[in-house]
């Protein structure tokens, strides 16, 4: 797949994207991904404009320069000025592409006029791709949904209207704002939006395994699927789905030891990262990744209450021992 920026084209070799995810998608995170998939793009967690121009959140950009393969910055906000700005930090810092969220459904967010709140206003969403593309020379995307809601959705016609302003690729989630993550994905719309564009689509919603991933490029024609909430607790996913688009054998799922010992490995680095703090967000990654074996509610439930990283990694240590297969008599 072909991005060509108004720079050197930047070229992707894996056709699987993992989803920019807040709270989840860090430094430490996109290395385990890395693991089964050392070509995929994968991204930062959403970086607001206006909190990076405050000079808030800025570790995202800037630890880029210390990893491999292609990281791109997906930014959210609604002034296209701090956009731009923006979009020229994270280029300076190494960003693989910037791409452009007109897809959080967050009411938060969605209500100050940034992430799908720019469906309800083509105009500006335009105008954002027009001047980022025009500040930076990596290539510029979008990751949007169908629409706000369903009497309203166009997603035909607001594709075209940002493949006119500059975006040089669509990931397309096939939900409507009004949706969020609930019902069934439309991957008909996703069809006929890839049927109407020249840009590169990516497809994204409901894709929790490589049967999905073949079924929806199959059905939709899309140049490449994005996976998001599937990779939580399961970094291996994006490359067994690489494997499957590739035709080559898919890696295993790590079996119940192998998951305790990736759930240790995750504490251990956010805790030398970030301190006590780490075990506060490693306690999610620890309940996602703790599961499909026998003891594994309970020992989500002690998890959760372990009040310092030496108690959480005990009970893990201990679960992986009884796991162990027994040495001797």
């Amino acid at each position: 797949m072909v991005l060509p920026g108004r720079g050197t084209p930047r070229v992707l070799t894996c056709r699987v994207l993992q989803s920019p995810l807040a709270g989840v998608s860090d430094r430490i995170f996109r290395g385990l991904v890395r693991r089964w998939a050392p070509g995929a793009l994968l991204f930062t967690e959403m970086v607001n404009a206006t909190s990076l121009e405050l000079g808030f959140g800025t570790q995202k950009v800037e630890e880029l320069a210390d990893e491999e393969g292609p990281i791109g910055v997906q930014l959210f906000d609604h002034r296209p000025g701090a956009m731009a700005e923006a979009a020229r930090r994270a280029e300076a810092a190494g960003a693989f592409l910037i791409d452009i969220n007109m897809g959080c459904p967050v009411r938060k967010i969605a209500r100050k006029g940034g992430g799908s709140g720019l469906i309800r206003d083509p105009a500006l969403a335009c105008r954002i791709v027009e001047q980022v593309s025009a500040a930076v020379a990596i290539p510029v995307t979008v990751k949007t949904r169908l629409g706000w809601c369903g009497d309203s959705a166009d997603p035909v016609g607001f594709a075209r209207a940002l493949e006119r302003a500059g975006a040089q690729a669509l990931t397309l989630h096939g939900r409507t704002r009004a949706q969020g993550f609930s019902g069934a994905a439309d991957w008909g719309a996703i069809t006929r939006v890839k049927a109407a564009l020249t840009i590169p689509v990516i497809a994204n919603g409901d894709i929790n395994g490589p049967d999905d991933a073949l079924r929806c490029l199959e059905q939709t024609g899309a140049d490449g699927v994005m996976v998001g909430r599937g990779t939580m607790g399961a970094p291996w996913l994006v490359g067994q789905i690489d494997a499957a688009l590739r035709g080559r054998p898919v890696p295993p799922t790590p079996g119940a030891l192998e998951r305790l010992r990736l759930a240790q490995e995750h504490l251990h680095a956010l805790v030398t990262a970030k301190g006590d703090h780490g075990l506060l967000i490693a306690r999610k990654h620890m309940g996602w990744t703790c599961q499909g074996f026998p003891g594994a509610a309970q020992l989500r439930h002690a998890l959760m209450r372990a009040p310092d990283p030496a108690q959480a990694d005990g009970l893990l240590e201990h679960a992986a021992q009884e796991l162990s297969p027994q040495v001797g008599g």
